[in-house]
């Protein structure tokens, strides 16, 4: 990106000093690609033991080497995504292969295309608003806890996908799930994979040649277009009928009625890429939170107990409201804690327009600059004994304490996730529906992960499901060894 010397000299937090940003030197041809291939997060934990909280990490051969500046600091954080966001853009190639395939919705717009776009869909997001879906996330959970009666053991990867999905997609089509859920299930993982390929290979060939990988990612990205257009397509012919039957409350109506004099409001190829947008961004997430949180549970009996304690407290034979989430003060502390050592984007990418000082450093203009919560999140500085599983770590004193950025699975800043209250009421809910039902059991080991559009577990997460009580523990199978 061209950037003028006035500009350079000009913006906010520039800096005239020339000291190199220090970083691992890799392999003399591939810099840390293969470091970076084996294991992404670790790579990013090891640089910044090693080097400090603004590194430079470069990766491939010459000619085709990418070089990003990793910001590992929460003050550094804060500076790119909140202080300074403006000078930060989402112009990397990972921004524009998920605007390849997904549109270009509210996670990828930008400037006055994304302001509008904010200002359509906030108002859908209020509070109030989304305490509505409550209700449908204890449906769904308690599905979920009916499907595991006779069964030993789950993955909850598999398991908490499934009802992270279903949930958004009720939110999202009402009454027209069906219709999606299978198509979606199917095919994201596929879109996703290429995706990340795509984002992290030094050779991208174009998506028009007949590639076994771009014909997989085209007829993916093909299926998952028509199930949304087809959904759309039929609520706006069906009109006011529609809009009856769901009584106008689920998304994809509320998206189609936004509208005010200033932005107008979503065409159709608009509405397709905001709902996409929400699938992606309302399943895997907290399907990661969900799996995650479940299986630390059962690998920490004491803190599975405590909140066990805390969800047999509330009124017996009521169902889950979105006021039982202020009743639920440590269910709420495992999830923040859980999503501290397993944030569901692990990684934010941005690109700097003008030359900046972070931390000391010269980011140069043009640059790729990472965020990492995964590593933010472990930083030994704002963190005692980070690796330890803890809840207690987000008692409000302790919360007050710390840096804001120190720990940021939403983001931040005028980009901060417009859904973050969702994510927090459905994983809340759910687990502790969930956990009402049953005990969960797993053998304290860890569970391997990788980076890809959001947080995956490498393989399946097995837990050892028991039921706690009533007709599910009457014909429940004990937990196999």
């Amino acid at each position: 990106m061209a950037v003028s010397r006035t500009a350079r000299r000009s913006a906010p937090g520039t800096t005239s000093a020339t000291a190199p940003v220090p970083g691992p030197t890799g392999h003399p041809l591939l810099g840390s690609a293969l470091d970076l291939r084996r294991d992404p997060l670790g790579t990013f934990v090891r640089a910044q033991r090693e080097h400090g909280d603004v590194v430079r990490v470069s990766a491939g051969p010459p000619g085709l080497r990418t070089v990003m500046y990793c910001v590992f600091s929460p003050e550094g954080a804060q500076q790119v995504l909140a202080t300074q966001a403006a000078n930060f853009r989402k112009d990397n190639v990972f921004y524009e292969e998920i605007r390849q395939t997904g549109g270009n919705g509210l996670l990828t717009s930008q400037d006055d295309v994304y302001l509008r776009q904010r200002r359509l869909i906030q108002p859908l997001f209020t509070k109030k608003r989304v305490d509505g879906y409550a209700a449908t996330i204890t449906d769904e959970a308690e599905a979920t806890a009916e499907r595991w009666r006779n069964r030993p053991d789950v993955d909850v990867v598999r398991e908490m996908d499934r009802l992270a999905l279903r949930t958004v997609s009720r939110v999202l089509f009402g009454a027209d799930v069906e219709a999606a859920v299978d198509v979606i299930h199917v095919n994201f993982p596929v879109i996703s994979a290429y995706i990340t390929g795509r984002a992290y290979s030094p050779l991208r060939l174009p998506r028009t040649w007949p590639t076994p990988s771009n014909r997989r990612a085209e007829a993916a990205t093909r299926a998952v277009y028509e199930v949304c257009d087809r959904i759309i397509a039929a609520r706006r012919s069906n009109g006011d009928e529609a809009a009856h039957e769901t009584a106008g409350t689920d998304l994809l109506s509320l998206l189609a009625q936004a509208q005010n004099e200033e932005d107008g409001s979503l065409d159709a190829t608009e509405l397709r890429d905001q709902v996409l947008v929400f699938l992606l961004a309302g399943h895997e997430t907290t399907a990661t939170s969900l799996a995650f949180a479940l299986r630390l549970l059962a690998c920490h009996p004491e803190a599975r107990a405590r909140a066990q304690e805390e969800i047999d407290a509330l009124p017996p034979g009521e169902p889950c409201t979105a006021a039982t989430m202020d009743q639920l003060p440590y269910l709420t502390r495992v999830l923040k804690e859980t999503m501290r050592l397993y944030p569901a984007a692990p990684l934010m990418g941005r690109r700097a327009v003008a030359e900046t000082e972070i931390d000391g450093h010269v980011i140069p203009a043009g640059a790729d600059v990472l965020i990492s919560p995964w590593v933010t999140h472990r930083h030994p500085a704002h963190w005692t004994d980070p690796a330890r599983f803890d809840p207690d770590r987000f008692t409000p004193d302790r919360e007050a304490a710390r840096h804001r950025y120190a720990w940021l699975p939403f983001g931040g800043g005028p980009r901060a996730c417009i859904g973050r209250h969702f994510s927090m009421l459905e994983s809340v809910l759910a687990l502790a529906v969930l956990l009402r039902e049953y005990d969960v059991e797993a053998p304290a080991t860890e569970m391997p992960v990788t980076a890809a559009v959001t947080l995956q577990a490498v393989g399946e997460a097995r837990v050892g499901v028991r039921a706690r009580r009533g007709r599910l523990a009457a014909e429940s199978m004990p937990l196999s060894p």
